[in-house]
């Protein structure tokens, strides 16, 4: 997934328009629809404030998931699908995570489901 396609997901998870977002963001909304489809790069500044505001990590935002480079594309599918059904569930203490924290959540699954599926 590109960064411009986590912007969206992140944006619609949300419920918030391109023109919300880039009043949040303090860009016009062409700037949130060029970031979106990939036809401009994001600033690091600019990276920062999305993290920020979503609360996640510039690692999420850049795609930076550790998937391995052996991990065939029913792999990924099988990481992806479990962690989509596990994620309405995500709490801790009786409350719900945060974004950042489910991504945390999300990276350390990565982690061990990569490293229990080694390919050698």
């Amino acid at each position: 997934m590109t960064i411009g396609k986590r912007i969206a997901n992140l944006r619609k998870q949300k419920s918030l328009t391109q023109p919300m977002l880039a009043d949040a963001m303090n860009v016009s909304q062409s700037t949130i629809a060029s970031w979106e489809s990939d036809r401009r790069s994001v600033s690091n500044d600019d990276l920062i404030k999305l993290s920020d505001y979503f609360g996640v990590t510039t690692d999420y935002l850049l795609g930076k998931n550790g998937t391995p480079k052996w991990a065939n594309e029913k792999d990924t599918k099988d990481l992806q699908d479990f962690l989509e059904a596990n994620e309405g569930s995500m709490t801790y203490g009786g409350e719900d995570l945060t974004e950042e924290e489910k991504q945390q959540v999300r990276v350390a699954m990565a982690t061990i489901f990569w490293k229990r599926h080694k390919h050698d």
